[in-house]
């Protein structure tokens, strides 16, 4: 339900990784969490919310996709 890429971030990766990288050390493997986009489902009118059989799927181009089934 949602779609974005990092080409919509208000802020680019460089400058979030070096405003980051001045309060910790950052390893590999470490996650920046930036937020979600739009298309929330509980602001959706009428909310929409996962249930039994729905797919998440996060995909990052160049390094692959992972789905996840809700049960």
């Amino acid at each position: 339900m949602q779609d974005s890429s990092t080409e919509q971030l208000i802020f680019r990766l460089p400058s979030l990784i070096a405003w980051v990288s001045r309060f910790v050390t950052l390893v590999p493997g470490d996650i920046l969490l930036t937020g979600t986009p739009s298309g929330v489902g509980v602001f959706r009118k009428p909310p929409v919310f996962l249930k039994r059989g729905d797919e998440v799927r996060c995909e990052i181009e160049e390094l692959g996709v992972i789905c996840n089934k809700v049960v």
